[in-house]
């Protein structure tokens, strides 16, 4: 038998645990526009979003912009923007449908949609979760105005092609029209990445319109963000699952953990949902938190990540069940990571590494470990050079964050796992171009690939090359 598709004329036949929205979806109209759409914000800011109106914010909902594919759209799209969020730990499981999402526009397909959505006076903020690679940095932090796209927005030839473009058309619009001002709230883990967000669309604007950097700098805001919540990519089998359950197929469904964490700087260009009915915490300064997720949860996933597929494991959980694995990454948490950290007041760091650790053992996520390792090159940095660098500053070693960083080097060799990295082909090369023994140097010493976030002594060197032998053995 057929499971008839979750949309707003079958919503009224979910199953009756399914916790419903407090305000009527289609009744609300769109005050967000989210860059760069997937489970990650369907199962995150989104829910607090549905958490503030659903205690009395209206008007919220948002447009979701899909900036490559139309997977997405094709979705969420036949189900009028509804979809459920189920979090799971162990045996219990909590299904609740969201409606604070409209629906899905796909850039390369309607960039007229997206501008028009973008430059809308009801408009009046602006997210993202692009992931590192959407900002188009160079290897010195600053705009790549060689990057194809890039460069042909920089040109304003045809439609838009990056977020920098459509937003660049869209404040053009808003300061002719005499519209408010954006909030622009990068949700990706980059360290201050509201500050990152705010220079690089400046250099981009600079070169397109001085007008329109002006009036940006005058009334924009770029608050930055620190978000966590492990969402692995959802299977069919949750999907059939699922609606086994809840009574109704859903397409676009998420499946994550009860944890959630979303903390902002409280700056902001206009009104806002009220994010913190949903828990979320408005502080001054991000930066102590975002160190901390960078550091010790980021840190410990790509350690599992790297740690774990050498060792034969798929999964998160798999992983964190190998002694041998387990204690390498909770020495990087407590030992390494955290010892590297100032962290504001009532900031707990043994508390968070407990939390952590219990999370990581929840069974009833399968995170994948190939899905953390996707764009190594670009996390490694934030994730453990720069505690590599602190820790080195201060005298002290890093024996488990260099073991984890000998896996990162074996798998990017890229003849024993297959993982997705901008950087891919170079690496490979890289590899073939040098002996066995000379890959650490040119990676980590003073002329190395990496050298500008860490330069490795010639003991941490040995260190690596050593725990490089005996990962391959």
């Amino acid at each position: 038998m057929t499971v008839p598709r979750l949309n707003a004329a079958t919503v009224d036949r979910l199953a009756p645990t399914v916790t419903r929205p407090g305000y009527a979806p289609a009744d609300q109209g769109v005050g967000l526009v989210h860059l760069g759409i997937g489970a990650f914000h369907r199962a995150h800011q989104a829910v607090y979003t549905d958490d503030a109106m659903s205690a009395g914010d209206r008007d919220w909902r948002t447009l979701g912009v899909s900036l490559r594919s139309g997977a997405v759209r094709d979705e969420i799209e036949p189900q009028d923007g509804l979809y459920t969020v189920t979090e799971r730990s162990g045996a219990v499981e909590r299904t609740r449908l969201i409606g604070s999402v409209a629906g899905v526009v796909v850039a390369p397909e309607s960039p007229g949609a997206v501008i028009e959505a973008l430059a809308a006076p009801s408009t009046l903020v602006v997210s993202l979760t692009v992931t590192e690679k959407g900002y188009g940095r160079g290897p010195d932090g600053a705009l790549d105005a060689n990057l194809a796209d890039i460069a042909a927005d920089l040109r304003a030839e045809g439609l838009p092609r990056t977020l920098y473009g459509f937003l660049a058309e869209a404040v053009s619009r808003r300061r002719a029209a005499g519209a408010p001002g954006l909030t622009v709230m990068s949700c990706d883990n980059l360290a201050h990445n509201g500050a990152q967000l705010r220079g690089l669309f400046a250099e981009f604007l600079e070169h397109r319109s001085a007008h329109d950097a002006a009036w940006v700098a005058a009334h924009c805001a770029f608050p930055s963000t620190m978000v966590d919540r492990i969402v692995p990519a959802p299977t069919p089998e949750d999907r059939t699952r699922l609606a086994r359950d809840i009574g109704l197929y859903d397409a676009a469904a998420v499946v994550t953990e009860p944890f959630r964490q979303w903390v902002i700087e409280d700056w902001f260009a206009g009104p806002r949902p009220r994010w913190e009915v949903g828990g979320a915490e408005l502080v001054a300064d991000v930066a102590a938190y975002e160190t901390a997720k960078l550091r010790m949860l980021n840190g410990a996933h790509s350690a599992f990540a790297y740690l774990g597929l050498l060792a034969g494991h798929a999964f998160v959980h798999e992983a964190i069940a190998d002694p041998a694995i387990r204690s390498v990454v909770e020495r990087l948490m407590r030992d390494e990571a955290a010892a590297s950290l100032s962290p504001a007041p009532g900031q707990n760091l043994a508390a968070y590494a407990d939390a952590l650790i219990a999370r990581f053992e929840n069974t009833a996520l399968a995170h994948r470990l190939v899905q953390i390792a996707m764009d190594g090159s670009q996390k490694i940095p934030q994730r453990w050079l720069q505690t590599l660098a602190d820790r080195r500053a201060r005298g002290a070693d890093c024996p488990s964050i260099l073991r984890a960083l000998a896996a990162w080097t074996l798998v990017v060799r890229g003849d024993r796992i297959a993982v997705v990295d901008p950087a891919a082909d170079e690496l490979a090369t890289l590899w073939r171009s040098v002996s066995s023994r000379g890959i650490i140097p040119a990676l980590f010493g003073p002329e190395g690939r990496f050298a500008d976030t860490w330069i490795a002594t010639e003991t941490d060197q040995s260190i690596l090359q050593a725990a490089v032998f005996d990962l391959d053995s």
